[in-house]
């Protein structure tokens, strides 16, 4: 095996040393062809004298941070702020930049985890009554830690009670009887499954065995409390057995509404060592959502072949079960110190109380960056560049003839597709006010006082709700979002300015290839073959040699920034950019693993358009016809390939194993 693969070199990375105001010495190194410190290597502990080479590598001190164990002692800090700037975007390509003084946690980027300094482990407990996006905001903070490189799991409590068809007939609170599930799955299926408006709770056919009607989440109901409370602690020790076995993040999910289930929880984990809590309260006020959110619930597994009246029916009944015996995360958690976070309407407003560790801090800043705007993030490769031509990589070229017309279709098809967007939003909002004006008249209200929402119960609340409806159209701002290098920001030259906001982004840039900028895959092979093996073999962490020179895993951080970003913004944005950094950007939105990431395919003249949608984001895909010179919408799951490297090095005269630019720019036969 290659040397590369057993450490990742930073020899003759130092330019500049001086004495550290937290102790031992540190070492900036420049990015690119300029001074400006990118990363700094903080060591703690014994001082440079002291350790010559050793454990330390054979760098003058420098760590060689080929493994995390090999880089304790060590912080590597992101220079990045500008001047005045945001530390995501700058105005301007000639914005200085700056170094940050501020605290951070070790972090050891390692195959197949990221390690904080205390190596502890996190439990995300979810809270709150249904419909209220507890697992929209479960999904998308799984998505997030995961492309972040944190194992994370999600349990949902839900799909095992779903599971608890086994039990014996159980007492309800009023006359009607229901069963949790029957033994006998031979029968036909029962009239209550395909006749509308049959009463759900007398559902008792083998379809619907793991189908619980409202009754069975009355808090009255003993039989069936008794149940839900051990099926939460089941999924519970399920969850602790993957964390002890190598697990980081776990995401316990479900309501968990009751101040006993919460503290049946905390006296669990109180067992287990180096295992940190955090609850996380999701509320909601807004009317329209909670009714919305109602309208996706009839097509959940409980309500799979019930008619969507009586499935809707039976979902309004089964939450007014719940807010009797609903609980908010307060004072009592409080009194045990325990860590929670509260989120108010989808990010409106969060209340963290006692967040202590670095997980803890990363869960709350993401969250605290949501929003339900109907938006849509665009991606895009830049045109063809006079490199992408020559088959070479990195560089600072400026774009082909083909490639200033691929720009100025690129904003004609923008053009066209923020009105059709607009008016797709509009349609939409005019269907879902009609779905739930239509059942207003007949449906009581859901809502607890004490969130201050119901359900509309008159012909003037129903109004309000189509009007309120109807005004939530797309956000007039459209932003245009390039790297700082030319080929991007001459892709973007045709977006009128007074429409469009154009930001120049160096986070954005291309991933940097150290010593290989400039040149071909081929030239790489013959001139660096054990940096070309090495690539081959592992390409997420494979780091470039020379100064600055980047992996994937660097770029995941890098990016971190622009993705928190991307959450905030209320409005859609284009992404003109790079392959790597499309990649990575691709792989956080579609939930792509970071393992298939450096390997899936995505030429040049490819528009990817992803669309936040409830149970996640929607991808479409238009690839550029030069013959028309427009964009024609493709299947959008066939485009996503990923590629499989060779493994054997090439030989002088064969052809590159990894596809060179020119490869996969885009031409006719495409």
């Amino acid at each position: 095996m290659s040397e590369r693969l057993r450490r990742l070199p930073y020899e003759n990375l130092g330019t500049t040393e001086g004495s550290s105001p937290m102790g031992g010495v540190f070492f900036d190194t420049p990015r690119f062809a300029n001074s400006v410190p990118f990363f700094r290597f903080q060591r703690f502990g014994r001082s440079r004298a002291g350790d010559p080479g050793g454990e330390w590598g054979d760098a003058g001190g420098i760590p060689t941070l080929g493994r995390p164990e090999t880089a304790i002692g060590w912080v590597a800090i992101s220079l990045l702020a500008g001047s005045g700037q945001s530390a995501v975007a700058s105005s301007s390509p000639h914005t200085p930049e700056t170094t940050l003084t501020f605290p951070v946690a070790m972090l050891t980027i390692g195959h197949g985890e990221v390690r904080t300094d205390s190596d502890h482990k996190l439990v995300v407990v979810m809270v709150g009554l249904p419909a209220r996006g507890k697992s929209y905001i479960v999904k998308k903070l799984k998505r997030y830690l995961s492309w972040l490189g944190f194992q994370t799991k999600i349990f949902n409590v839900g799909d095992r009670r779903r599971l608890a068809g086994s039990a014996d007939e159980y007492e309800t609170a009023g006359e009607d009887l229901q069963r949790v599930g029957r033994k006998d799955s031979g029968e036909a299926p029962c009239s209550g499954c395909s006749s509308p408006g049959a009463d759900a709770q007398t559902a008792e056919c083998a379809q619907c065995e793991t189908r619980h009607s409202s009754a069975f989440f009355d808090p009255d109901n003993k039989k069936a409390r008794q149940i839900r409370e051990q099926v939460a602690l089941e999924v519970f020790e399920d969850l602790l057995r993957w964390l002890q076995a190598g697990g980081q993040i776990a995401i316990h999910d479900a309501t968990n509404s009751t101040i006993e289930r919460r503290h049946a929880l905390i006296s669990r984990l109180k067992c287990e060592t180096d295992v940190n809590l955090m609850f996380v309260e999701s509320i909601c006020t807004d009317r329209d959502i909670i009714n919305r959110n109602i309208k996706l619930k009839t097509h959940s597994p409980d309500y799979v072949g019930i008619d969507p009246e009586v499935a809707e029916a039976d979902f309004r009944a089964r939450l007014r079960n719940y807010e009797r015996a609903y609980r908010s995360v307060g004072a009592a958690e409080e009194k045990l110190d325990v860590q929670y976070c509260k989120i108010i309407d989808v990010g409106k407003k969060v209340i963290a109380y006692n967040i202590q560790g670095f997980l803890e801090s990363q869960v709350v800043f993401y969250l605290m960056n949501m929003n339900l705007e109907p938006r849509v993030i665009y991606i895009t490769r830049h045109g063809e560049s006079e490199d992408n031509a020559a088959g070479r990589i990195g560089g600072d070229a400026s774009l082909s003839a083909n490639g200033s017309k691929y720009a100025r279709a690129l904003a004609r098809f923008i053009d066209r597709r923020r009105l059709e967007f607009a008016v797709e939003v509009e349609e939409y909002n005019r269907l879902v006010a009609q779905t739930i004006c239509s059942t207003a008249s007949s449906t009581p209200g859901t809502c607890s006082e004490a969130e201050g929402a119901v359900s509309p119960d008159s012909a003037a609340d129903a109004l309000r709700l189509e009007q309120s409806l109807l005004r939530r159209r797309v956000q007039p701002g459209f932003e245009v979002w390039t790297s700082m290098l030319k080929r991007t920001m001459e892709t973007a030259e045709f977006f009128d300015a007074q429409r469009y906001r154009i930001k120049n982004i160096r986070s954005l840039n291309e991933i940097y290839a150290g010593k290989c900028e400039g040149m071909t895959y081929q030239e790489i092979a013959q001139k660096f073959p054990d940096e070309f093996e090495a690539r081959q073999l592992d390409k997420f962490y494979y780091r470039y040699p020379g100064i600055g020179g980047e992996s994937y895993a660097d770029v995941v951080m890098r990016l971190q920034q622009v993705i928190v970003e991307l959450e905030r913004i209320r409005h859609s944005v284009l992404l003109v950019t790079h392959r790597a950094m499309a990649r990575t950007l691709l792989a956080y939105l579609m939930d792509i693993p970071t393992t298939h990431m450096p390997s899936m395919e995505l030429p040049l003249g490819y528009i990817y358009a992803c669309e936040p949608r409830p149970f996640g984001n929607f991808l479409r895909v238009w690839r550029y016809d030069p013959l028309r010179d427009d964009f024609v919408e493709i299947d959008a799951p066939s485009t996503l390939k990923i590629r499989y490297p060779q493994v054997s090095l090439p030989t002088a005269t064969s052809a590159p194993p990894l596809p060179s630019p020119a490869e996969t720019a885009y031409s006719a036969k495409n």
